[in-house]
């Protein structure tokens, strides 16, 4: 079967397309009437969508989280990435915080003491991973640097951190429970102390 050979060409002056020589009269009619191109991105939209175009795509918008005002297009990574109100997770406790607080957070929550159960020493949270994987029974210097470093390349360290974390949670939740009893078991003793008064 013999080639079709390529058709000639014409650059349309509205929308730049290569429109077939043939069609160009036809198509610079109807593309110059119904379609926009866009100042910001180059694309050409329908001129009844221009508006909606510009507000959906290019607008300024505000972050929810912060307030601060940016390009729609970079929003989800301001809001994931770099908007200082967003939520992270403290790397010692694993509590929710803007990412503002982080810092200030974790310089009092990483100093912070444990019970290591392998030497019956209490370790600072910052010094944890280093003294776990250097820790071999017996009372040593524990004046290591940050933790934050080593976490990053013994990540295998991290699986150790929950057990210790789920019994810190549990010690909080049992001193709770026994502070809520003492509680409620000294206003019934006093209130059943003012009984016999009220009588006379």
């Amino acid at each position: 079967m013999e080639a079709v050979p390529d058709q000639d060409t014409s650059i349309c002056t509205h929308c730049d397309r290569a429109v077939p020589v043939a069609n160009i009269d036809l198509h610079y009619a109807h593309c110059s009437r119904k379609l926009e191109k866009c100042k910001i991105c180059g694309d050409m939209v329908p001129r009844k969508n221009l508006e909606d175009h510009y507000l959906n795509t290019h607008a300024p918008v505000s972050c929810s989280l912060c307030s601060e005002t940016m390009e729609r297009d970079i929003l989800d990574i301001h809001k994931g990435e770099e908007c200082p109100q967003r939520i992270v997770t403290c790397e010692f406790c694993e509590f929710p915080l803007p990412a503002i607080d982080l810092a200030e957070h974790q310089e009092v929550c990483g100093n912070r003491t444990e019970l290591c159960h392998i030497c019956n020493k209490y370790v600072r949270l910052r010094e944890r991973f280093s003294h776990e994987g250097r820790c071999n029974g017996i009372i040593q210097d524990t004046s290591v640097g940050s933790s934050r470093n080593v976490r990053e390349t013994e990540g295998d360290q991290g699986a150790r951190r929950r057990p210790q974390n789920d019994f810190s949670t549990k010690r909080l939740l049992f001193t709770i429970a026994i502070t809520g009893i003492a509680v409620i078991l000294g206003s019934f003793f006093l209130q059943r102390k003012a009984e016999p008064s009220d009588v006379h």
